[in-house]
């Protein structure tokens, strides 16, 4: 047999076939990425009423976010402090003032400290202040809530600063879209049988577009790309005014925007785990859940200002209806591409094409954060 040796030389090379679905890759990825950075989890909208709850996994860990009785969100390890059950089972709900173990009825106020442990709780020898739930580290950024679970996390501000100052610029002028004062239209999550990896790098270029997205390329005149960014920015088509199945518009823009961010559609990445969409009337949350080595979930939030969404009359449908379909082409392709993973033809990897090549340095930062050995 006569085999072809592709020169690959004008090209950037993808990882080997292996990093989208080796099981210790993906530990590695738990434990250095998911387990001690920053990761994007929610946002303040979501709970915004206090008792109000969410559970949510980093690594392999469950967290209970939830808002307290003086209004703060708060993060806590999802952990009966006395024999270690687990705390809550629902995804989402209200405490009525105070969290309660199922097994033997400890009880934590909403700040996380120990408030009840019958028969014991009183006794001369307990200390009730040792067995206060375990916290999370957590902070707000642009109105999107990050969690922790290192134990003793450098600020956020140095994760964000030091992932745009290597490769992923944040080039969106953020301050025109009030991002902490929109609230929450409509939340959708998908279970995708594809790795993270594969899920990010799909909605971090437009090259699939085109055969992948026809509705989506009818609405826009031109796709780019800042030059030392993940970014990407999208031109409405002449007539259109909004990323709708029709093209129309049903709600008037968000307040704060010009004239360039009513016409144009900005997407960025931010590392390791979140991506957003920047519409002329609402934005998109788009927040990455590894479940294992060959799955994830996705969760949409699709974010509109106060007084569209307080209006008696407000669908987000006809801008939900538009991004779901698209979310569902690049789940099937993804899907796809997962499964070409394991191939002997993509042992050796394949290649990045022009339009992909700010890809590389997603994978890279990955790389970086497996293969490098923290400090201390």
């Amino acid at each position: 047999m006569t085999m072809i040796n592709h020169s690959r030389s004008p090209y950037t090379a993808t990882p080997t076939g292996h990093f989208y679905y080796d099981p210790a890759i993906y530990a590695l990825e738990q434990q250095r990425i998911f387990s001690s950075m920053w990761i994007c989890v929610s946002h303040t909208a979501v709970l915004p009423d206090p008792g109000m709850y969410q559970l949510v996994t980093i690594g392999h860990e469950s967290v209970i976010l939830v808002r307290d009785q003086d209004g703060r969100l708060q993060a806590f390890l999802n952990v009966c402090q006395h024999r270690g059950t687990r705390l809550c089972a629902e995804e989402e709900g209200r405490f009525k003032g105070s969290i309660q173990c199922p097994y033997h009825a400890w009880t934590y106020g909403l700040s996380g400290e120990l408030i009840g442990a019958p028969n014991v709780f009183n006794h001369g020898a307990f200390d009730r202040t040792a067995f206060h739930l375990r916290p999370v580290a957590l902070e707000i950024w642009e109105g999107l809530i990050w969690l922790n679970l290192a134990d003793h996390p450098s600020p956020l501000s140095v994760q964000l600063d030091e992932v745009a100052r290597k490769r992923l610029n944040f080039t969106v002028p953020l301050a025109h879209y009030n991002m902490e004062q929109l609230k929450v239209g409509k939340a959708i999550s998908y279970d995708v049988q594809a790795n993270w990896k594969v899920i990010f790098e799909n909605s971090s270029e437009c090259y699939h577009c085109g055969p992948i997205h026809p509705e989506f390329c009818k609405l826009v005149s031109n796709v780019t790309s800042g030059q030392n960014s993940h970014d990407l920015s999208f031109l409405l088509a002449e007539g259109v005014e909004a990323l709708t199945m029709t093209g129309r518009a049903s709600r008037p823009p968000l307040p704060g925007l010009d004239a360039e961010d009513i016409r144009r559609v900005y997407v960025a990445s931010l590392f390791p785990n979140a991506l957003i969409t920047f519409f002329n009337d609402h934005v998109m949350l788009f927040l990455l859940e590894p479940k294992g080595p060959t799955s994830s979930r996705v969760t949409i939030l699709w974010l509109f200002d106060q007084s569209a969404v307080n209006s008696p009359d407000f669908d987000p449908m006809d801008t939900v209806v538009m991004a779901d379909r698209a979310a569902q082409q690049d789940w099937n392709i993804c899907e796809k591409v997962q499964a070409g993973m394991t191939s002997k033809a993509f042992a050796s990897g394949g290649i990045y094409v022009p339009e992909e090549k700010y890809l590389r340095s997603f994978c890279d930062l990955v790389l970086e954060r497996l293969y490098t050995e923290p400090v201390g």
